[in-house]
């Protein structure tokens, strides 16, 4: 398990989607999470970067755990994922600064994400403001962005939520690229692109 952590968090790092001390990423195994610790290097985790608790309750190793426990436990009893990643990653933190949604166009994006929603909170880190409001977000997103914040990303499989994080990010730098033109309007080739915002 170990190697799968190291290796994602190598690979969100090298990839911009996180800064040095930034992000957070955890496993589901039944009734206990395997989460970083708060303050990990994630492009450079060690074993004792890995911290398991509990789902439900607390336990000795808690205080060691990412601030975004909270989040993730949240996420977890809400939904079916095994997995979550959670990045800050720029071009969709920039847009979740201006949009309810992010919709992209491109057609990675389109297929894999269709609609990704933007979901605000007074206080974002590691809040049960935060943990009250994202999970229903994610019930039917792979992936949802925490306005100013970043994303989190679910899956069967820490890989899994690692590349739909790493498709909003493609996704959404086309978007502001498209807005540099001075235009975020495309000539559409998409098959049921106009209901790609109702998603």
């Amino acid at each position: 398990m170990f190697e799968q952590f190291r290796e994602i968090g190598r690979d969100l790092f090298v990839a911009g989607l996180i800064t040095s001390h930034g992000g957070n990423m955890s496993v589901r195994l039944g009734d206990r999470i395997v989460i970083t610790r708060r303050g990990a290097m994630l492009g450079r985790l060690r074993p004792e970067d890995l911290v398991e608790t509990g789902l439900e309750a607390d336990d000795a190793m808690v205080t060691l755990a990412s601030t975004e426990l909270v989040v993730h436990r949240a996420i977890y009893r809400a939904t079916s994922a095994l997995a979550i990643v959670h990045t800050h990653p720029l071009h969709a933190t920039a847009l979740s600064l201006v949009e309810d949604a992010i919709v992209p166009v491109d057609s990675e994006g389109s297929y894999l994400l269709h609609r990704v929603p933007v979901v605000a909170a007074a206080k974002t880190v590691g809040s049960s403001e935060v943990a009250r409001i994202l999970p229903s977000a994610l019930r039917d997103h792979p992936i949802a962005v925490l306005r100013g914040h970043g994303a989190f990303a679910v899956g069967a499989l820490l890989e899994e939520a690692y590349m739909v994080s790493t498709t909003l990010e493609a996704s959404a730098r086309i978007l502001c690229i498209l807005r540099s033109l001075g235009t975020d309007r495309i000539r559409e080739y998409r098959e049921g692109a106009d209901r790609y915002d109702r998603w």
